[in-house]
């Protein structure tokens, strides 16, 4: 098995380690290149040395027998609903199941009241939320018409990238049109800053529920067929043009279709996928038992999409898997299918559920790294400070017993409201044992451990 040559290179090496240093012991080091039995010593908050027979001083030793040692996962497209939106969920609550599920950097998406959509807001975001912040944080600005002729003034501010949202959502932030998505990527051409899309046509969308809620229909499966793939189809097609003629770092988020796919492959590395877990996940056979929790945006689609975005998955076209984490109060998710919420929690099943799929065969072991954490930080601009497990990366780990499980019940969620989990009661192979953030214990054996100590990732480094 390949092993990546700046991890690896001479690791076999003997020193003790002391002061105030973490010596994760004798797991079994896993990146995107393969794995590999090691011992992980981080040294002031960053990767010292991967080695075998490294020797403890004075300081703690995790003992990782056994176990699998992944970088961190990076879970880039988070929704914490600050500000203006507490009541859903907050910092404190999303950034604490973050830990607890292993992902030791989000990146908050701008749909909230008021947007971030400036570098004002995006400067006092970042500034708000540090305080209560459990694992580290990058911020997302929306774009908008008024807005793109100033997006690096919104990138001064800390803004690790640009949102643009395409058709109706959260928030109800107006479409970019055109000309503004193509500055956008002209911009991202000369400075690599990723430009998120949510792509979904509003008028396909707004047509088609007018003339199913004319004919009655309130069941959650109306839900998908409003929302049908060419609602999504339409918008990646216009925005693969875009994007093959300006450049740029283009995302498509949440790719929920097999014909999206289809424009993404031929798109000829134009554009780049996201999938999300519950697009992996749920079907619409699932509305029978699950409801209105799986009613999201896009839709979850039929077995026969849920085939192909695994397709994507194994090969490669698919770089990244996020949550999409975008939760609700529950009164929020009830009702019928037009008034209820969009959204589903997820940022602390979102590693659990891709280890449980390499333990099940649905991917190799290696292809968690490399999609929950090494292509999430080349994405967002921030490899292999993070990411990574090579010397000088921040010494952000997740350690993980394989031989355990976690049936996930409403108790164990962090979130402000569990209850709206359509993750409870599914079981996860694997289990998490310790989430380092910079060395420092942040998740231990079911308990979030200690007090906030995120920082503000952006692309210039941590503020």
């Amino acid at each position: 098995m390949r092993i990546e040559p700046l991890i690896y290179r001479g690791v076999r090496r003997i020193r003790r380690v002391s002061g105030s240093e973490i010596l994760v012991r004798g797991g079994r080091v896993l990146t995107g290149w393969g794995m590999v039995e090691a011992d992980v010593l981080v040294r002031e908050g960053r990767v010292a040395a991967v080695g075998t027979a490294l020797e403890p001083g004075g300081t703690r030793v995790l003992d990782a027998s056994g176990m699998l040692v992944l970088p961190g996962a990076i879970d880039e497209h988070v929704h914490s609903r600050e500000p203006g939106m507490t009541w859903k969920e907050d910092f404190s609550t999303m950034t604490r199941a973050a830990a607890a599920g292993g992902v030791t950097t989000v990146a908050d998406m701008p749909n909230t009241s008021p947007p971030v959509d400036s570098p004002e807001r995006v400067a006092a975001k970042g500034r708000d939320v540090a305080p209560r912040a459990n694992v580290d944080y990058a911020i997302f600005a929306a774009l908008t018409d008024s807005n793109a002729p100033r997006i690096d003034e919104l990138v001064r501010a800390g803004a690790i990238g640009l949102k643009a949202y395409m058709g109706p959502t959260t928030g109800g932030l107006e479409p970019p049109d055109d000309w503004s998505v193509a500055l956008a990527l002209r911009f991202s051409r000369t400075t690599g800053i990723p430009v998120f899309f949510h792509a979904e046509n509003g008028p396909l969308i707004e047509g088609l529920s007018g003339e199913l809620r004319g004919a009655g229909r309130s069941d959650p499966a109306a839900h998908s067929e409003a929302r049908p793939p060419v609602a999504e189809e339409v918008e990646v097609a216009r925005i693969a043009a875009i994007a093959g003629a300006m450049g740029g770092n283009a995302v498509i988020a949440h790719v929920s279709s097999a014909g999206a796919l289809e424009l993404i492959e031929r798109s000829r590395g134009a554009l780049r996928a996201e999938a999300c877990a519950h697009h992996l996940i749920f079907t619409t056979e699932d509305y029978a038992a699950r409801g209105l929790l799986i009613k999201v945006n896009p839709p979850v689609r039929t077995r026969e999409h849920v085939e192909a975005l695994w397709r994507g998955v194994r090969s490669g076209l698919i770089r990244t898997i996020a949550s999409d984490h975008a939760p609700h109060a529950p009164e929020e998710k009830e009702g019928d299918v037009w008034s209820a919420a969009s959204g589903i929690p997820g940022v602390q099943t979102l590693l659990p559920f891709a280890v449980d799929a390499a333990l099940r065969g649905l991917i190799r072991v290696e292809d968690v790294p490399r999609l929950l954490s090494e292509n999430p930080a080349r994405n967002l601009g921030i490899y292999p400070r993070k990411g990574s497990l090579a010397p000088g990366s921040d010494g952000d780990m997740v350690v993980i017993d394989p031989r355990g499980s976690w049936r996930v019940r409403e108790d164990d969620l962090f979130y402000k409201h569990p209850e709206v989990s359509p993750y409870v009661g599914m079981e996860f192979r694997g289990r998490i044992k310790y989430t380092l953030l910079r060395g420092e214990i942040v998740y231990e054996d079911g308990g979030v451990a200690g007090g906030p100590r995120g920082r503000w990732v952006t692309r210039g480094g941590v503020r």
